[in-house]
């Protein structure tokens, strides 16, 4: 479905912030370790619908698992494997095909799981054909992906012997991630140290802990998906209230897009329940490390746009392996406008020009977080935005919430 994205007067109204992705699946997976649970406001994306029914399906004992397009809800999923199942085939579907689990697989089988992946990348279908997980030192990769780290974090405290995940590679990306499954996991009872350098942590794990469960667990806000609508409200005149769950002691990777906003110059307040945007504000350009937050390059990338200076994104080459590439993908949209971008192995730099052509079709390659992104540039310069229905992956309601906003006259 395409979306037809007119110029907006302005933006006004008041909106409910959804809730976290990430939050909400790591809290499925983490309450089904036991203990009493209720997770309060979870989000009611496709791919928390999909690791709901993952863990659901955990319980029942089946040996065919589908994960859709939830690359969180596969790797949460495989190191558990073992303890419920003595074989199973996971699969997975659109762009979850072709990304990459073998830094994963590789450290499943030095633990003594038997499970491969389809091809060198290690992707779905993923299948298990026995074996237990063992504890001891576990070295895994972290420069692709930080879910593999928080995978085996949920299901090392189930052994019967203590575990030290150990990070190779030239340096972990995502780390805010990390910090999300720990926080989280202490909530249900389960501790854990860490030791060692930034970019190459250990984690200590003992065996045989016991979960007591997420009792009145109120799922946080998302800032990754607030980030669009903040900086809509940025970029036209506005008068915008943002609701939701913002309490601080619920760390997000996301949560940058704030310190980000501020250094180009936006204009917002906010308290643990809301944000009031009063647009537009006059944004600047500036170098910025997406290394923990490579959700936001697409909407950073669109800021940039309209920025005094040079915008530069560093840090971001694991964001080409995510639904899309989102550097060579978003540039090539970027350039569809008019747009002057240019790409490195893990650079974006956007210099603004004093107008784009409105009108074109930009196509989010299966991204919800493209699509949303050009959305927000439409209500700047006009477009039509391919796959819209795309959004429902972390955020079914956006196109709704943005036409809520808008004011045309």
């Amino acid at each position: 479905m395409i979306l037809d994205v007119k110029p907006v007067r302005a933006l006004q109204g008041v909106l409910e912030l959804p809730a976290s992705k990430s939050y909400t699946i790591r809290a499925f997976f983490i309450a089904a370790g036991g203990g009493p649970s209720s997770i309060i406001g979870p989000s009611d994306g496709d791919d928390a619908l999909i690791a709901a029914s993952v863990v659901q399906a955990l319980k029942s004992g089946t040996r065919v698992f589908h994960v859709g397009e939830s690359g969180t809800t596969l790797r949460f999923l495989l190191p558990l494997l073992p303890f419920h199942t003595p074989r199973a085939v996971v699969k997975g579907k659109g762009t979850l095909v072709g990304r990459p689990n073998h830094h994963l697989c590789q450290a499943l089988r030095r633990q003594g799981m038997d499970i491969r992946g389809t091809g060198p990348k290690e992707s779905v279908p993923i299948v298990y054909k026995g074996g237990t997980l063992v504890g001891g030192t576990i070295r895994i990769d972290g420069t692709l992906s930080s879910q593999f780290i928080s995978g085996l974090m949920i299901a090392l405290p189930r052994l019967k012997t203590d575990s030290r995940i150990v990070v190779t590679g030239k340096q972990m990306v995502s780390g805010g991630y990390i910090t999300m499954t720990r926080r989280i996991l202490a909530r249900a009872g389960i501790k854990m140290r860490r030791g060692g350098p930034a970019d190459r942590p250990y984690f200590v794990i003992s065996g045989r802990q016991k979960f007591k469960g997420l009792k009145d667990f109120p799922v946080p806000s998302d800032y990754g998906l607030a980030a669009f609508l903040l900086s809509a409200a940025l970029l036209v005149s506005s008068k915008v209230v943002l609701k939701g769950n913002l309490e601080g002691g619920w760390p997000q990777s996301d949560g940058h897009i704030i310190d980000f906003l501020r250094k180009m110059g936006g204009r917002f307040t906010g308290t643990a329940h809301s944000m009031i945007v009063r647009g537009p504000s006059s944004l600047k350009g500036g170098t910025f490390n997406l290394k923990d937050c490579p959700d936001l390059v697409p909407v950073m990338a669109v800021l940039g746009l309209f920025a005094r200076g040079r915008t530069k994104l560093t840090g971001i080459g694991h964001a080409r392996l995510k639904e899309s590439d989102r550097l060579s993908d978003l540039r090539r949209e970027l350039l569809k406008v008019g747009a002057k971008v240019s790409e490195t192995k893990d650079t974006l730099v956007i210099d603004p020009k004093a107008s784009y052509k409105g009108g074109q079709v930009l196509d989010p390659h299966h991204d919800h977080r493209l699509a949303m992104a050009f959305t927000v540039l439409g209500l700047k310069i006009g477009c039509k935005v391919k796959d819209i229905q795309s959004c429902a992956k972390s955020y079914p309601a956006f196109v709704r919430d943005m036409k809520h906003l808008m004011v045309f006259s």
